[in-house]
């Protein structure tokens, strides 16, 4: 697999997280670095571990995965959706920094790295080096999480704190296009 080729997976691979990452954005008052760097590592991690996972388990388990790995992804990202928007309707705060920790870091990483793994799955039959592949798709999706960061939060600064509401109803439909697009409805 030549290299142009490795990017362009990774590009394609890092949609799901930019878009995840965008939301993060959307409720915060002002992006700090650190807080893109949160987000791109934990995404840019998993991202980059779970085509060696995926790699590694090979063919026997890609019926397994393969079958339902879009029902998972959606699942994860609607229910993320439906409490960030039952959160903002509310009024519940649980401030910046709680949104950040890592049991809802960890689901989100997930929701948005499973078809890394099929892709490592692939890749096993097609004999690519896993390590650059892995760093790639790692350091693209870690640059495109932490801008997506940065510019959620532009934008939702100029919403208000009703963000939360279009962040949620993003991820939804997120979830829905990619069971969607699994199912072959489009």
């Amino acid at each position: 697999m030549d290299f142009l080729t490795l990017l362009l997976i990774a590009v394609g691979l890092s949609m799901d997280a930019f878009s995840v990452a965008i939301c993060k954005g959307l409720a915060m008052p002002k992006a700090t670095f650190g807080k893109c760097a949160i987000v791109g590592l934990w995404f840019g991690g998993f991202q980059a571990l779970m085509p060696i996972i995926g790699y590694f388990l090979g063919c026997s388990f890609a019926h397994v995965v393969e079958r339902v790995d879009h029902w998972i992804a959606f699942g994860l990202l609607a229910i993320i959706g439906i409490n960030m928007i039952r959160e903002t309707m509310s009024g519940d705060d649980e401030g910046h920094d709680s949104d950040f920790g890592p049991r809802k870091m960890f689901v989100m990483a997930v929701a948005t790295s499973i078809d890394a793994l099929t892709i490592g799955i692939s890749m096993a039959f097609l004999r690519v080096d896993i390590w650059v592949a892995a760093t790639v798709i790692g350091v693209v999706t870690f640059a495109f999480s932490a801008v997506g960061v940065s510019l959620g939060c532009k934008f939702g600064a100029k919403v208000g704190s009703k963000a939360g509401i279009v962040g949620g109803v993003v991820l939804i439909c997120l979830g829905i296009k990619i069971l969607i697009e699994h199912l072959g409805l489009i």
